[in-house]
């Protein structure tokens, strides 16, 4: 897991709902068209709305996955969490239950 600060504090809000979809299946539909790309990381990409600045898109080159934020998407069904990523660094007044850890979850039990 990267320990980078600045991927964590990624969108300014205390989360972000990330949906994937593999790249070669996504097609860009907005008015917008496809977003501005910024690199952020030497092998990371952020895609922006051409039009008004909203992040929208993660991009890793070596990934056949995109990862959209969540509420960008006008069809939001089938979005539930299916995880939490640095969840011990959530501030104290979010008391969402959260779904299990994905890695404590695949651990043998004894």
């Amino acid at each position: 897991m990267c320990s980078c600060r600045h991927e964590t504090r990624i969108s300014g809000g205390p989360a972000v709902l990330w949906v994937g979809f593999r790249k070669d299946g996504l097609t860009w539909t907005g008015p917008g068209g496809e977003p501005m790309w910024y690199a952020t990381w030497p092998t990371l990409r952020r895609g922006f709305c051409p039009r008004c600045g909203t992040h929208l898109v993660s991009l890793a080159d070596d990934s056949d996955m995109i990862m959209v934020t969540g509420f960008s998407l006008d069809d939001r069904s089938g979005t539930d969490p299916v995880g939490h990523s640095y969840r011990d660094e959530a501030v104290p007044w979010i008391t969402i239950t959260l779904a299990p850890d994905p890695q404590l979850s695949a651990a043998p039990s004894q």
